[in-house]
């Protein structure tokens, strides 16, 4: 139900251990079985007391999490993903800002059982000219020229900030805009990590 990013109490050597006992087998079973991957490889992993576990992979961005990565990506998406395809990637020096990201999804009353769609979204405007806030649509539809719901998660609203504390605010602060009946969202995103 959000994200953030960074997630400060990992460290670089839990990072390069889970690349090297998880991404690293992968890579090399592919080259043994002659396959060529490109494209888009979201690997799901929690850290536990024995290390790194694969909760799952996904050939394609994962939701919420995409939202935090690409707020904090200054790369051209569109040339990553061009040169992922053409083979090119490994030419290409990922450029990340320093600055923290937190994502909050505003999802249907109900979810993830049963909810209603078509209820008016109101406030996105008011919310996107906050700075440093990108507002996703996930669940929505454009019916009679307004914005509604359309799905369970429906929103992901996204803030940048000097640390996780003003973006987990500025990110709120976004979401106090944004109104639709039923919306229910988790008001303890990033409190982990603070």
């Amino acid at each position: 139900m959000g994200t953030y990013c960074p997630t400060p109490f990992l460290s670089d050597a839990e990072l390069a251990e889970t690349s090297r006992k998880i991404l690293d087998p992968f890579m090399r079973g592919c080259a043994a079985e002659g396959i060529d991957f490109r494209g888009i490889l979201y690997p799901g992993i929690m850290v536990t007391k024995d290390g790194p576990k694969v909760l799952e992979f996904n050939a394609r961005f994962g939701d919420p999490e995409t939202q935090v990565y690409l707020m904090r990506l200054e790369n051209d998406l569109v040339e990553l993903l061009d040169a992922s395809t053409g083979g090119t990637l490994g030419k290409i020096e990922l450029k990340w800002s320093d600055l923290a990201s937190v994502c909050v999804v505003m999802a249907s009353g109900g979810y993830p059982g049963n909810y209603a769609k078509g209820k008016p979204i109101t406030g996105l405007v008011e919310a996107a000219q906050l700075p440093d806030i990108k507002v996703f649509h996930a669940g929505t539809a454009l019916a009679g020229g307004a914005i509604v719901t359309n799905g369970g998660r429906v929103l992901g609203v996204t803030a940048l900030g000097r640390s996780l504390k003003t973006a987990q605010a500025a990110a709120y602060a976004a979401v106090q805009k944004i109104h639709f009946e039923g919306a229910q969202f988790r008001r303890d995103i990033a409190a982990k990590a603070l």
